[in-house]
């Protein structure tokens, strides 16, 4: 079966939707077009894109889709769709509002802000890398352990959790600290975003560290059998 161009450059693709879906979402849910931000939210764009970087680094894939891009793709999927219903259930003004006064919260005080806020983006994100267990399952039948499988995406989802939250601190304390007045939602948004995809990296690099590690461990001891 011949690869096709897709086939060596999906991963490339992903990576090109999920910055474009980014970027019409923020342009979509700006508040205030006037407030001069799109500074940091292009920075937003530009760390999505090394982050999705990174993951092709840590765990290239020659052909077809990587399990970090499944994941992440998943988990963008279900966060802009829970996202959606969040502003359903409740105006995007109120929610911009209430968030403005919450910026001097600490990391873990505002992922119980956001959580209760904002509960079904959280939900969404979390559903939608779950469900890439199937996927994932597929595209690397040597894994017959679910448990495993289930294992680092639990982890893996918890970074993710944990980068969307940091995230919004981090891009919410930029603003602060440049003098713009108001708070925009868009740009806490752009902060979760960027956050999200670099928890990914992160959970990435840990467990490829690991299992180098346990590789080397298993490749000493059977080397130290073989000498005795």
């Amino acid at each position: 079966m011949k690869n096709t161009l897709l086939d060596k450059n999906i991963n490339l693709l992903v990576a090109l939707g999920l910055v474009v879906a980014v970027g019409i979402t923020l342009m979509l849910i700006t508040i205030n077009s006037a407030e001069n931000i799109w500074s940091l939210q292009w920075l937003s764009l530009i760390g999505i894109a090394l982050g999705c970087l990174a993951l092709s680094k840590l765990r290239p894939q020659r052909l077809g889709l990587s399990p970090p891009s499944v994941m992440l793709s998943l988990g963008f999927g279900g966060m802009l769709i829970g996202l959606f219903i969040d502003t359903r259930v409740t105006p995007i003004y109120t929610i911009a509002t209430i968030c403005t006064s919450s910026h001097s919260l600490s990391a873990l005080s505002s992922l119980k802000f956001h959580m209760l806020l904002m509960p079904y983006m959280y939900i969404g994100m979390l559903l939608g890398g779950m469900a890439a267990i199937p996927s994932l399952r597929y595209l690397r039948p040597q894994c017959r352990k679910l448990c495993s499988m289930l294992t680092q995406n639990l982890l893996c989802s918890g970074w993710m959790l944990l980068g969307m939250t940091l995230g919004a601190v981090i891009f919410t304390q930029a603003l602060q600290s440049s003098d713009v007045i108001s708070l925009n939602f868009s740009l806490m948004l752009a902060g979760m975003f960027t956050g999200m995809v670099w928890g990914m990296v992160i959970s990435v690099y840990i467990y490829r560290q690991y299992f180098n590690w346990r590789d080397r461990l298993q490749t000493i001891q059977v080397g130290s059998q073989e000498r005795s």
